[in-house]
């Protein structure tokens, strides 16, 4: 009802100027009021026709540029508008309507569409958030020349849009290792370590040729096959803290690196996310799973309201990991605590603890990592620059 009294507003206003224009010219006289009368008119009918001319019957088409967005990243989409006449338009403006969290990153586009059938218009938001974002339709507005009379309308056209969080490319090295000799270990994967010879066998079809044992070859004549001790790697169980933090988006980041490193590798591992939702997925080794992780990390905000230690004591699905690999940014003793009771089996616990660059820790955080190495917990502190060296510095510690 506002709007239509606005509208209404500048057709009264139109219908005064062009009355104020004759009833000048008819008392003043002469050349130049006669003038302005005229030059009123086309004008003012411009604005009647305007009023009256409806914009809601057009077709928007959006052409989506960018096929997979990352967070932080360029998106890109072209708007294709079409009309069914050549209706003079003037100053014709389009916008497209978001979601609520990219309503600071859109842009407007205003041009004198004349006699023109179709526009194109092709739009680009910078540093796009991560998330699931929704795509409304376009608003379009339309002016006479003065802007007395505008005219608004929303052509919906819906289209979601998900933007991944920053993917870093890192080599994966289980954080665990056993070999057959010793105890065995829960899920786990037998695989062959080819650093670690135990004998020499008859060469079989299939066998690859840097298994060749070539030493027997050059004396005997006969392809012989090196024989290798059985390596049993474990399932990486991997937790994420979504407890509020500044740098949660850097958590995202480097657990869905982690978690794309290990489907990469052909290793198997457990993910859990516990906030407002949680997300339990016991296996994750293929593709699709790896998917599904990505599309729950995609849309995952921080919303833990309560101390995590309160909340992994009553989780059952931490009482079978034995290989556990915590990625948070804040570190505390009733975690330590919790963790140690909840999880009966952990022989191993790995921590990524992300920090800022170039921060120093305080005599207090020193301390703390001194106690978490007496509990048998590793600290690894690691910052956005360092994603790509996680693992080779598990390793390396």
């Amino acid at each position: 009802m506002m709007k239509g009294l606005k509208h209404l507003k500048g057709v009264l206003g139109v219908i005064l100027l062009l009355v104020s224009a004759f009833i000048y010219a008819m008392f003043q006289g002469g050349f130049v009021s006669w003038f302005l009368f005229y030059l009123v008119i086309p004008l003012s009918a411009y604005s009647f026709l305007l009023f009256f001319y409806s914009i809601s019957k057009l077709e928007v088409e959006r052409t989506i540029e960018t096929r997979q967005v990352f967070s932080g990243g360029r998106f890109s989409a072209t708007i294709h508008v079409k009309r069914h006449n050549r209706f003079p338009l003037m100053y014709t403006s389009f916008e497209e309507k978001v979601s609520k969290n990219l309503l600071q990153t859109t842009s407007k586009q205003i041009t004198f569409w004349g006699l023109r059938k179709e526009f194109k218009w092709t739009y680009e938001i910078e540093h796009i958030p991560r998330g699931e974002h929704e795509l409304e339709g376009v608003i379009m507005r339309v002016s006479d020349l003065f802007g007395w009379v505008w005219k608004e309308a929303f052509i919906p056209n819906k289209k979601t849009i998900l933007v991944f969080p920053n993917l870093t490319e890192m080599v994966y090295i289980p954080i665990e290792t056993r070999y057959d000799q010793g105890a065995t270990a829960s899920r786990i994967q037998t695989m062959k370590d080819t650093s670690m010879a135990t004998g020499v066998r008859a060469y079989q079809p299939g066998d690859r040729v840097s298994w060749i044992h070539w030493k027997s070859f050059a004396r005997t004549q006969t392809l012989k096959t090196k024989e290798f001790e059985d390596r049993q790697s474990q399932d990486l169980f991997v937790l994420m803290d979504r407890s509020p933090s500044p740098l949660f988006e850097d958590i995202v980041d480097l657990t869905a690196s982690i978690m794309q490193a290990i489907v990469r590798n052909h290793s198997l591992s457990a993910f859990l996310s516990i906030g407002e939702t949680r997300l339990y997925i016991p296996t994750v080794q293929n593709e699709e799973q790896l998917h599904r992780v990505l599309y729950h990390l995609t849309k995952v905000q921080a919303d833990l309201k309560k101390p995590i230690e309160q909340v992994i004591v009553n989780d059952s699905s931490l009482a079978q990991a034995t290989s556990l690999l915590y990625i948070t940014s804040n570190l505390s003793y009733g975690w330590i605590e919790s963790i140690q009771k909840t999880a009966n089996n952990l022989r191993v616990c790995t921590c990524f603890l992300v920090k800022q660059k170039d921060l120093k820790l305080t005599r207090d955080e020193i301390a703390f990592h001194q106690y978490a190495t007496s509990r048998r917990i590793n600290i690894q502190i690691i910052t956005k620059e360092r994603f790509a060296q996680a693992f080779l510095e598990v390793n390396r510690s």
